[in-house]
């Protein structure tokens, strides 16, 4: 039977811990997501599922044993609040992309030109594609959306070493999401089918990032070999999508990959920042 018809301490000190966690482990981030699809899964049942995915192969470890495991919820009550801090320096241009069905998820590529960049505490991370989960992978006071969007940058520091910096934003149910409406008709085509296209010029602008309030900590890969040092940041204002869009995301993947969400990490004691709240 075809699933696919159906509907499917103190502030010194806090200050000091994420210093010391942002230049210890951005040095040494792999940039690099597994490609290949079938090496995981999302079943919770399945011996290819998140619960096991650090005991699959030996460079996966991180995703077991690691302490700065993705995502995480983000809850208001243990953010460190940082006010003035200024809005999100961000700088985007639009350039050639290419779509690509992974199997475990649609993503979207900038190639062959400079789409643009985010600063980071006077470190530039150039943007190289976004992919989207569904439901949403971070949740916000125990609430789970319907989509998360990451925006994946490496950065252009030579003595930062594939380092990753990833802008998150969570969609609910509503108006359809202009970015992804600009996508959707490649995204149908591609059901089922691990293929990529090209789709012209595509501006990272029209996503929409709101960049006033938002969340920071320091985690890890959401997929496979889930490597820490990433610098999270996750706006905090919810964007709308509609059901179509959601489910044209999910029924074109594979069907252990329609609900590609990895569950929520411990905390382990790090730090949430939650920048300019009011």
């Amino acid at each position: 039977m075809n699933t696919k018809q159906q509907t499917k301490p103190n502030f010194v000190s806090a200050c000091l811990i994420f210093t010391f966690l942002f230049l210890s482990y951005s040095a040494s981030v792999s940039a690099d997501e597994e490609e290949n699809e079938r090496e995981f899964d999302y079943l919770e049942n399945s011996e290819k599922g998140p619960s096991h995915w650090g005991d699959l192969k030996m460079e996966w470890s991180a995703c077991k044993n690691g302490v700065l495991q993705s995502p995480i919820d983000l809850s208001s009550q243990r953010a460190k609040i940082v006010n003035k801090a200024g809005e999100l320096k961000k700088t985007y241009k639009p350039c050639d992309a290419i779509l690509r069905n992974r199997g475990h998820d649609i993503s979207l590529k900038w190639h062959n030109c400079f789409a643009g960049l985010i600063n980071i505490n006077g470190s530039e991370y150039s943007l190289q594609q976004v992919h989207w989960h569904s439901p949403s992978e971070h949740t916000i006071n125990g609430a789970r959306y319907a989509l998360e969007l990451h925006m994946v940058h490496h950065s252009t520091d030579p003595n930062f070493n594939h380092s990753v910096a990833v802008i998150g934003l969570l969609y609910k149910l509503g108006a359809p999401d202009a970015f992804l409406s600009k996508l959707i008709t490649n995204v149908t085509s591609m059901a089922d089918e691990m293929q990529e296209r090209e789709v012209g010029v595509i501006d990272p602008n029209m996503i929409g990032i709101d960049g006033k309030q938002y969340y920071r900590y320091i985690g890890s890969l959401t997929v496979p070999p889930c490597t820490e040092g990433v610098i999270w940041t996750m706006n905090k204002m919810i964007r709308t999508v509609s059901i179509d869009q959601v489910l044209a995301l999910r029924l074109a993947v594979h069907d252990y990959a329609e609900s590609n969400a990895r569950p929520v990490q411990p905390l382990n004691h790090r730090q949430i920042e939650l920048h300019n709240p009011n």
